[in-house]
């Protein structure tokens, strides 16, 4: 077991190796990095902002009237998180993955300041207090409850099931989605159409983010996906004849 996690540590070492030798591939991650910590830091402001602004539209919403609001922060936090943990582990596996999900995460950062910015709205009525324990370095508030329109919570969870490949792991981003997306409703966080349009717009990004990675890869995704079928089976070969 041991020489099998030390090929796969040297195929992942040299894979990384191999993409940062490409000019493109560096230039393209160093210009997503720098604007998305750029747009992290403009997070506190901008969130600070928004909660301040007046805003007269409160939607009534009739999914939201028949729902009971209850405070789902014990199951939200723990789909979320463990769907983060899940796409982490595989994007930095990949340079192509981990470019592709930079992209992604920073046209989906400056999209919802968009859509939040243009799309003004009061809170649900009844909405039960959610407060993120990681984003809440970046909103700089305790409680942002009007950064609606769309759904962050929802869409960052599928983003990272459009990115994701296996089928396993894909049906528990789908699956962490759905439930993310109900259970905000159930807490009454947004309106149903915050949800419902966070996955389309997301699907938008994530092609747009596609095309510029692609570009940045000169088309080669193959070498960048340093666990293929033939490389564990060689590596077991070699295990079993140690």
């Amino acid at each position: 077991m041991e020489i099998l996690e030390t090929g796969q540590e040297e195929l992942l070492e040299k894979t990384w190796i191999k993409a940062w030798a490409s000019a493109n591939y560096k230039k393209k991650f160093l210009i997503a990095a720098i604007l998305f910590t750029a747009v992290l830091l403009y997070y506190t402001f901008f969130f600070a902002s928004i909660q301040q602004r007046f805003t007269s539209t409160t939607l009534n919403d009739p999914i939201l009237n028949i729902l009971p609001s209850l405070d789902m922060s014990a199951y939200i936090f723990p789909l979320i998180y463990a769907t983060v943990g899940l796409a982490v582990w595989k994007f930095v596996q990949s340079p192509y993955l981990f470019l592709l999900f930079l992209w992604s995460c920073l046209f989906f950062s400056l999209s919802r300041i968009i859509t939040i910015t243009l799309v003004p709205l009061n809170p649900p009525i009844g909405l039960v207090p959610l407060a993120d324990p990681v984003l809440i370095a970046f909103y700089g508030h305790s409680q942002i409850t009007k950064d609606l329109f769309y759904s962050g919570h929802t869409g960052s969870v599928f983003l990272i099931y459009l990115i994701l490949r296996k089928k396993w792991e894909k049906l528990f981003a789908l699956v962490a989605t759905l439930l993310v997306g109900l259970l905000l409703l159930i807490q009454h966080i947004h309106y149903t159409i915050d949800v419902l349009f966070a996955p389309l717009f997301v699907y938008v990004i994530f092609i747009l983010a596609k095309k510029v990675t692609k570009v940045s890869l000169n088309n080669q995704q193959r070498i960048y996906s340093p666990f293929t079928r033939w490389q564990l089976r060689y590596l077991k070969i070699i295990e079993k004849k140690n």
